[in-house]
């Protein structure tokens, strides 16, 4: 199947679900119409009755005590402002999450619509960035009904260009909240907003910062993350990096070399320096003090021979992950084997290349995900042969294979290997009760696409339990992220809305 037919595929399975409530489903997927009132739950399918509903057996808590993350103080509390839980993306939350003690599972629907990266205020709501055909929104959620409390249009979406909407994420996949409730989302217009959550929940648009000048007409707006001087960084697809000063409003510049693309978030420190991964290379990037950005060291890394299915772009499919005071770790993109690659992110560092530790199935692994860092250790999820909605249709799925790898003092070992299906999850680890979730997709004969919420021991590597979202195309979450609220509910965004688990 071509490149171009798969797209079209995915829009029409997508599409098929975006049908009125009066209308019938499209009867090549079976799938039943999405409602029409935003807030009520996603349908099931008859299918639902003919798999388990719950797999394994509750799970005691037994905490990890993970290294102290330090707090950034332009950012909200850390496990609530950005999609990667906090400056060091280190995707590892300190609530204890669902144990798989009579799960209580709920959903919303918000027609074709998918919030990827989500924030909570500090009232607990949900602060979503939330993306479909029309373009993107930002949603006010109420966190134990899903309900949407208000929303706010930040970008919208030019159907007639050749990005295609499934995997598009110029101007609305990541944004950041900090402590006052004031969110910081790109648009595709090379914008930077600032839109305060207010106490009732309503979203007021404070202020727009425009990029025109500095970004040009074809390239567009990835990522946003503020240093811990306040200065808001920015990162394009094309490789254009920049810094602005949010008082007055200068932007200053520097740029990758050639060729080198930007496809996912970013990694920031308390010394100063902001982590960012391309298509060819990790940096660690500094400013002076104007606020100039520069490179500080560079690292080129295996980047293979081709893009792999289940990755968006030749190259590392990870956001750079900071754990302790010493490391950061990505993948490569090697033949025939993709590499969890260790390095001393110090400004000194000699050896700055800890370890290079293959990992998951040859010619049949990667990842286009962040990595876990969890106390000494990063975990990785493997996304082989994701290619969108339609890879994970009529009981078809992906390459199974979660992997836990051990920093130790000479090098790096795989502590063990779980053989779970996460076609496109953002997996996250709960240090409250020593538990990684992820969002798993088993291979049917039957023909039948059952979506699970999975529990596995992150001592152990051996899954406790797995809880049956729905049945159908509706509950793909096509790369959305889980989190964690506060309360230690745990959340999946879907093609079709938000669902949400909580242990009775």
């Amino acid at each position: 199947m071509t490149a171009l037919l798969a797209a079209a595929t995915g829009i029409l399975a997508i599409t098929a679900l975006a049908a009125p409530a009066s209308s019938e489903p499209g009867p090549e997927l079976g799938l039943p119409p999405i409602p029409a009132v935003p807030g009520l739950p996603i349908p099931s399918s008859p299918t639902d009755l003919l798999v388990p509903k719950f797999v394994g057996a509750p799970a005691q808590s037994r905490p990890i005590h993970d290294p102290p993350i330090p707090q950034n103080p332009w950012l909200s509390p850390d496990g609530t402002n950005t999609m990667h839980n906090d400056a060091y993306a280190s995707d590892a939350y300190r609530v204890s999450g669902p144990l798989g003690q009579k799960l209580r599972v709920t959903s919303a629907s918000y027609g074709v619509r998918e919030c990827a990266t989500i924030a909570f205020d500090s009232r607990g709501r949900l602060v979503g960035l939330c993306g479909g055909l029309e373009g993107f929104v930002m949603m006010v959620i109420d966190p134990v009904t899903l309900k949407p409390i208000s929303e706010l249009p930040t970008s919208p979406r030019n159907l007639l260009t050749a990005r295609n909407p499934l995997t598009d994420i110029c101007g609305g996949t990541y944004f950041f909240l900090d402590a006052d409730n004031v969110a910081y989302p790109t648009t595709g217009q090379r914008s930077i907003l600032k839109i305060a959550v207010e106490p009732d929940g309503k979203l007021t648009k404070q202020g727009e910062w425009s990029l025109t000048e500095h970004v040009t007409e074809d390239d567009c707006l990835i990522a946003t993350m503020p240093d811990w001087n306040g200065r808001i960084w920015f990162f394009t697809q094309q490789g254009a990096i920049g810094t602005l000063d949010r008082q007055t409003g200068a932007v200053l510049m520097t740029q990758l070399p050639d060729g080198e693309q930007v496809t996912n978030s970013v990694a920031t420190d308390e010394t100063g320096g902001m982590y960012v991964v391309s298509t060819h290379a990790l940096y660690r990037l500094d400013t002076d003090e104007a606020g100039q950005p520069a490179v500080t060291w560079r690292e080129v890394y295996d980047r293979g021979s081709r893009t792999k299915p289940g990755n968006l772009s030749q190259g590392s499919g990870t956001t750079p992950t900071l754990l302790g005071k010493r490391w950061v770790a990505i993948n490569d993109n090697a033949d025939p084997q993709t590499n969890v690659l260790v390095y001393d992110r110090q400004k000194g560092a000699t050896d700055r290349l800890h370890c290079t530790q293959p990992v998951l199935p040859a010619d049949a692994g990667t990842t286009d995900n962040s990595l876990i860092a969890v106390d000494n250790s990063f975990i990785i999820e493997n996304n082989y042969g994701y290619a969108g909605p339609q890879s994970t249709l009529f009981g078809k799925t992906t390459t199974p294979g979660i992997a836990r790898v051990m920093v130790d003092d000479d090098g790096c070992h795989v502590a063990w290997t779980n053989d779970e299906v996460a076609p496109s999850s953002v997996a996250k680890a709960s240090l409250g009760n020593g538990l990684l979730y992820a969002y798993t997709k088993p291979p049917s004969a039957s023909g039948i696409d059952a979506w699970y919420f999975t529990a596995i021991d992150i001592r152990t590597g051996k899954t406790a339990w797995s809880r049956l979202t729905g049945t159908g195309i509706q509950w793909n979450n096509h790369y959305a992220s889980i989190y964690l609220g506060p309360d230690g509910a745990a959340y999946i965004a879907t093609l079709a809305g938000l669902v949400r688990l909580k242990d009775s």
